[in-house]
């Protein structure tokens, strides 16, 4: 298409919003009509030409009593909608009175079908007709978008002599119109572009990385497309085009579908628009309206290649709760088994769901294909590091790293995006990694790669080039080594977290104020029996203090057995808490006593050797919660846990042990450790020339200000 046409229509329709709407419409607004009324031109103009055969076949259909009649009337217009009012808009442009061009606008707009009606309901449009009739510029709208200097039609406009006046504008043609709308219109309301657009850099950027890794592998068939969130479509559009192209060059002939679903009303009726615009009228059946989370709309699909952007840093409660709350999930996305857990959950915190987006694309991918699957999906740092070892968060990187999915995660610009100057990131994932990717993740620092843009469009102030582009995706497609570029083996991101614990020493006070405390405590407690005891206990252990708590506890049973006081669960806790404070140099409480022989002594985990009326036993030792304490442990430590813990524990805290049943694995990726590059101590020589001229600029200073003063 001629580039200047094409601008001219878009400017054509892009000023008919300051010519009509100004003044009636806040300008962050203008989208609510021109966007709908020019899916409206582009469907008038190309039912125009079967407007007859559609309300002959429309009569006919009533006539024989046929309910079903969609598939004759799409046949009857051409198309894959139609409209079976009595008007087209040029019918329309000469009604003088505004409540008849009310009435007979909204009949013509009632006329369409399903698939329109829908698109018109999710825009709201029907709300703006009340605004457009009460301001007196309906019909004036109208007449702009039937202006006879721009074509909307598929078909040229000619003289009387047959001679081309206008040409042609295909279906392909009008989508990139449409789209290039939708641009212009989010670049102006910045406010709200980051929520459903992705900039087109970013996008194309992220086709290539799905794509080119696999050009040869591309045969000719059809692939499936798919975006959970796919807000208006850019991304599964620009994948779209860009396999075509690429199969084309390869010789290939493909067949692509799209798929996608979106939770946002406007930017659902603009995706499912674009597509009946570009004349995709059985695409626009599967973009779907609703919560990917909560309410898939593709439960047992699985499809070639996958690429969003999903919201990130926004609550998914409503979601979480519709899936039974946290506890309660039981969807087969979220909780699956692995690594020996036969429930294990993949649910992140429930103020940042980007992850969980994530989660349900891996659902979806094919397993039995020579390609499998390939995933581009855009997160912000948080899904690179939250979540402790056992969380949702951790649970979901472990997983998708331990399958070996994980390619490569390349660190963006800051400020790529309209409404955050946040870090971004792009994720690749395939359950297909070439031979040399195997086993390993590569992570590419392109944070400083961007071209400046000459205006700020909301907080995006740079984007990628061509070249840019296709450096990084150089990197993608042959793996290497460079200052920006680093391939690590898979377990470099894991870590054992493991559980410290210490023996909690518990000294007994039988100090006078002590006991006069502990009778109050138990006289209140209704367990004046335990007074008895302790007294008994006094005169047979005198005042002194005890530094060991199990002699201690010991005295105390075998008394209460003698004097038949039961020493319940509830009366040990009392004298524990009443009468016992922690000390260093009080003995370990023991909490368990294996029989000889029963297991053997291990202190690196909690099994301690200890003699008992002479005879040695194996013993664990109740912890101190106060003490207690956590390591991580890469999973690449020479010796795994128990050579770091003799290296970097026992030598400072001797006593400790690992509570083994409660070690995790967890995973973290930071870009930070790999990529920070600590700024040089500058020299002593540098810092005393500083000194010198700052005292010599002082020095001037002074002499100025005394000089003044005189």
């Amino acid at each position: 298409m001629n580039h200047s046409f094409y601008n001219g229509i878009v400017n054509f329709i892009w000023g008919i919003a300051d010519d009509v709407l100004r003044d009636v419409y806040v300008r962050g607004k203008y989208r609510d009509v021109i966007l709908p009324m020019t899916v409206i031109r582009r469907l008038d103009a190309l039912l125009e030409p079967t407007k007859e055969a559609v309300l002959s076949m429309k009569k006919q259909l009533d006539e024989a009593k046929i309910a079903n009649q969609h598939a004759a009337l799409c046949h009857a217009a051409g198309e894959a909608f139609y409209n079976i009012s009595p008007f087209t808009l040029r019918d329309l442009r000469n009604r003088a009175k505004q409540q008849q061009l009310k009435s007979d606008f909204e009949l013509y707009l009632d006329g369409f079908s399903p698939n329109v009606q829908e698109i018109l309901d999710k825009f709201k449009f029907r709300y703006q007709i009340p605004t457009l009739v009460e301001a007196d510029i309906l019909g004036h709208l109208i007449e702009k978008f039937l202006d006879n200097r721009y074509n909307l039609s598929h078909k040229p406009v000619v003289d009387a002599f047959g001679t081309e006046v206008l040409p042609a504008l295909d279906n392909h043609a009008m989508g990139t119109i449409f789209e290039e709308l939708i641009r212009r219109f989010n670049e102006d309301n910045n406010e709200e572009a980051g929520e459903h657009f992705t900039p087109r850099d970013v996008v194309r950027l992220m086709a290539d990385l799905i794509f080119l890794p696999v050009t040869h592998q591309i045969t000719s068939g059809t692939y499936l497309v798919y975006d959970g969130a796919c807000g208006t479509g850019g991304m599964l559009t620009v994948a779209e085009e860009r396999l075509k192209n690429l199969a084309t060059a390869h010789g290939k002939e493909v067949t692509i579908h799209l798929y996608g679903q979106e939770s946002q009303a406007e930017t659902y009726a603009i995706a499912k628009a674009d597509l009946l615009l570009k004349g995709e009228g059985s695409e626009a059946d599967n973009i779907k309206f609703g919560s990917t989370l909560s309410a898939d709309a593709f439960p047992s699909m699985e499809f070639d290649f996958m690429l969003s952007n999903p919201p990130y840093g926004k609550s998914w409660k409503t979601d979480l709760d519709r899936l039974g709350g946290k506890g309660d999930i039981k969807d087969p996305r979220f909780v699956t088994q692995h690594g020996g857990d036969g429930e294990y959950k993949m649910i992140t915190r429930s103020n940042d769901g980007q992850l969980m987006f994530l989660v349900n694309k891996l659902s979806k991918m094919k397993h039995n294909t020579a390609l499998g699957s390939r995933i581009a999906e855009v997160h912000n740092g948080s899904s690179l590091f939250t979540g402790d070892a056992g969380q949702g968060e951790s649970n979901i990187r472990r997983w998708i790293i331990e399958n070996d999915w994980l390619e490569a995660i390349i660190a963006l610009p800051e400020n790529m995006f309209y409404n955050t100057g946040i870090a971004t990131y792009i994720w690749l994932l395939s359950n297909r990694k070439s031979p040399e990717r195997r086993g390993k993740v590569q992570l590419i620092d392109a944070s400083e790669w961007y071209v400046p843009l000459r205006r700020n469009l909301g907080k995006k102030n740079c984007e990628f080039s061509e070249e840019l582009i296709a450096r990084i995706c150089d990197l993608v497609v042959n793996p290497v080594e460079t200052e920006k570029s680093k391939i690590f083996p898979n377990e470099a991101f894991g870590y054992w977290k493991v559980t410290v614990e210490r023996p909690l020493r518990l000294a007994v006070d039988l100090s006078p104020t002590r006991l006069e405390r502990f009778q109050k405590t138990c006289k209140q407690a209704g367990e004046e029996p335990l007074v008895s005891l302790v007294k008994i206990l006094l005169e047979a252990m005198g005042a002194a203090p005890q530094r060991d708590f199990n002699v201690f506890m010991k005295t105390c049973d075998w008394l209460a057995g003698r004097h038949s006081i039961k020493l319940t669960a509830k009366r040990k806790k009392l004298l524990q808490s009443e009468l016992c404070d922690t000390s260093e140099d009080a003995a370990p409480v023991v909490s368990k006593v294996y029989k000889p022989g029963k297991v053997m002594p291990n202190p690196l985990y909690g099994l301690f050797a200890m003699e008992i009326d002479g005879k040695p036993h194996v013993v664990e030792y109740e912890p101190d919660t106060a003490l207690r304490d956590s390591e991580q442990i890469p999973l690449l430590e020479p010796g795994g846990i128990e050579a770091f813990f003799q290296r970097e524990v026992l030598p400072y805290t001797p006593d400790a042990w690992i509570d083994r049943e409660k070690t995790q694995i967890g995973y973290e990726i930071s870009f930070t450790k790999h990529f920070y590059k600590p700024t040089p101590m500058r020299t002593l020589e540098e810092i005393k020339a500083d000194i010198y001229a700052l005292e010599r600029e002082t020095e001037g200073l002074l002499e100025e200000i005394v000089g003044e003063a005189e």
